[in-house]
């Protein structure tokens, strides 16, 4: 390797143990992890999200370019605006206005068992509205000419990173993916070299929020991993 300044690399010194018992810790406060669609007005902190952004902002990703931004919206005329965008999508997708659905009829019969359809009162309801925005340029300083590389991979690491951190505060999380999400771009004010990948729903559950019981279905580990 070249030389480059650089810094030491450390963990904390653990026992095989103690390894096993922070895994096996983190993937208990994991297991209880579900999808909200039924979200309260209540108020959380705007650290809370600052937090979590930062902590999504520390994922690995491609020559250290940090290919994200991330809009926080919790302005109710800006979050209604998207609403009302992202619900003219939905209609589309699910044929609510009588036109043919824009989803296969097996994407539809996949959505099925989860209850969703094309009304999104979440997304008026939660406190915050996180739009991820993956940059296809700019660089660690964000000229918007210095290509990026690992783009998707690099953001959907930070994804699942921004979820888990808001998780571990107690907040509970939607990934919403309108399709198409241009519409995003101009609602949020960002530059044409970046794509809408999606949004992020943050806050508290409503008294009455209930999952479905087929989302609690999970693959096995046998079925999710092997051993070579």
């Amino acid at each position: 390797m070249k030389d480059h300044d650089s810094l030491p690399y450390a963990l904390p010194a653990m026992s095989d143990e103690e390894r096993i018992a922070g895994a096996a810790g983190y993937r208990e406060t994991m297991k209880s992890r579900r999808s909200c669609r039924y979200f309260s007005d209540a108020a959380v902190p705007r650290e809370v999200i600052e937090q979590a952004i930062l902590a999504a902002g520390s994922a690995p990703n491609g020559a250290n370019h940090q290919p994200w931004h991330f809009a926080v919206v919790s302005s109710p005329e800006k979050k209604r605006a998207i609403r009302e965008a992202a619900e003219e999508e939905e209609r589309r997708f699910y044929g609510a206005d009588g036109d043919r659905p824009k989803a296969s009829d097996e994407w539809l019969d996949a959505l099925s068992p989860i209850g969703t359809d094309e009304d999104k009162p979440f997304l008026e309801t939660a406190p915050w509205l996180i739009v991820v925005f993956a940059q296809r340029k700019g660089g660690i300083e964000e000229d918007g000419k210095t290509q990026n590389y690992y783009v998707n991979e690099s953001v959907g690491i930070a994804c699942g990173m921004l979820l888990s951190a808001l998780h571990h505060a107690g907040v509970a999380t939607l990934t919403h993916t309108p399709s198409p999400m241009g519409f995003l771009r101009e609602l949020c004010g960002r530059p044409e070299h970046e794509k809408p990948l999606m949004i992020v729903v943050a806050g508290l559950p409503a008294d009455n929020a209930t999952v479905p019981l087929h989302a609690v279905r999970k693959k096995p580990l046998e079925q999710i991993a092997s051993w070579l």
